[in-house]
């Protein structure tokens, strides 16, 4: 197999594993349906991942934790970041969908992030930076103030505990709470 064939092979795998892992989770998740899908002997995808544990840390790694600077975080326009988020989410249903099913079976509480390397601290820095500087109000941990900020931007999220938005909702739908959502952002976090 030519490189290229063994990279068109684990990103079919991949693409495949993603589906599958944010249908049914990791519990319910087959590795012969995984394997399908991606029109693979089962064999294979053990060989590149030894375990359907592996291959779930794979696929979180590359398609959660790599898409989470995808949104970059702009501390001097926080709602609009926020915004950004609300409208990712909304791209991408899949992203939330692992990341519950990450919450429910693997890590129920604590950083969500701590096995699979770290969220960028970066993000933290920047907050701070913003907090001092007069942007941001003070008095809130810049850790928190994320985890607030992105919590809001996931209200209406897949794992929305009130009412879950798609992207087929009428655009004034959307439209209403982004613009909520920003106004919220502003007033809680912004001087």
């Amino acid at each position: 197999m030519t490189d290229r064939e063994t990279i068109a092979t684990r990103d079919r795998i991949m693409s495949a594993a993603i589906a599958e892992f944010a249908a049914f989770g990791i519990a319910g998740a087959r590795v012969d349906r995984i394997a399908r899908e991606a029109r693979v002997n089962k064999s294979l995808i053990y060989h590149h991942y030894q375990s359907k544990e592996q291959l779930f840390i794979a696929v979180f790694e590359h398609h959660v934790v790599a898409n989470i600077n995808v949104v970059p975080l702009d501390a001097s326009d926080l709602p609009a970041w926020a915004v950004a988020l609300y409208d990712y989410y909304q791209d991408d249903p899949r992203l939330l969908r692992l990341i519950t099913w990450t919450r429910l079976e693997r890590t129920p509480a604590g950083d969500l992030f701590t096995a699979y390397g770290s969220l960028d601290r970066t993000v933290y820095r920047h907050l701070a930076e913003a907090q001092r500087a007069g942007i941001l109000v003070d008095g809130i941990d810049a850790a928190d103030l994320f985890s607030l900020v992105v919590a809001m931007a996931g209200a209406w999220a897949q794992s929305s505990s009130t009412f879950a938005a798609t992207s087929v909702d009428p655009p004034a739908d959307h439209d209403r709470r982004r613009a909520a959502l920003a106004d919220t952002v502003r007033r809680a976090f912004c001087r």
